[in-house]
C-alpha cells in the first residue's frame, strides 16, 4: 500500500442532499419542503411550540443562581505535588509558589488562583504559597515538616473583619 493510494472505506462518507435542482432529481421545486406554511419557509422555529397551550419550559419554575463573585481555583492535591517532585518537575529546596506550579505542569494558570487539597500524601519538606488550602493539606504539610502560606483570606476571616 502506499499513500497515494489511501481512501475512505465504501460508504465512509455520505454526500450532502442537493436540493432545489430540477425535477428530474426528485427534490426540484420545493425542495423537499411539501406545500405552503410554516415548515416550508425559512426561519422555522416550532420546537417549544404547543399549540398555543403554555410551553413545559415557560410553566415550571426558575431554579437558581450564577454568584458573579464566585472564585474558581485551579486545585493541586499534595499527592500530585509530591509525585511532581518525584518526578524532578519541581525543586522541593525552592519555595513554590504558583509560576512554579504552572510551569511543572500541575495548573494551568487561567483561573483565579491555587488551592491546596489534601488527597494523597506528602514527604518531601516543601515550602509552598497558594491562594487556599485545606486543613488536610495544611496538616499533611506540617507533618513533612513544610510550610504552607495562604494569600487569600478564608471567608470567615474577612467576614471578622
Amino acid at each position: 500500500m502506499k499513500l497515494n493510494e489511501i481512501r475512505d472505506n465504501e460508504g465512509a462518507r455520505k454526500s450532502r442532499k442537493r436540493v432545489g435542482r430540477g425535477i428530474g432529481s426528485g427534490m426540484g421545486k420545493t425542495s423537499t419542503s411539501g406545500h405552503k406554511g410554516q415548515k416550508a419557509r425559512s426561519g422555522v422555529a416550532i420546537k417549544g411550540f404547543e399549540g398555543g397551550q403554555m410551553p413545559l419550559y415557560r410553566r415550571l419554575p426558575k431554579r437558581g443562581f450564577n454568584n458573579i463573585f464566585r472564585k474558581h481555583f485551579e486545585i493541586v492535591n499534595v499527592g500530585r505535588l509530591q509525585q511532581a517532585i518525584d518526578e524532578n518537575k519541581i525543586d522541593a529546596k525552592k519555595p513554590i509558589d504558583a509560576a512554579a506550579l504552572q510551569a511543572a505542569g500541575l495548573v494551568r494558570g487561567n483561573k483565579d488562583g491555587v488551592r491546596l487539597l489534601g488527597k494523597g500524601e506528602i514527604k518531601a519538606k516543601v515550602e509552598i504559597t497558594v491562594d487556599g488550602a485545606s486543613n488536610g493539606a495544611l496538616e499533611a504539610v506540617k507533618a513533612a515538616g513544610g510550610t504552607v502560606t495562604v494569600t487569600r483570606p478564608k471567608a470567615e476571616e474577612a467576614a471578622a473583619e
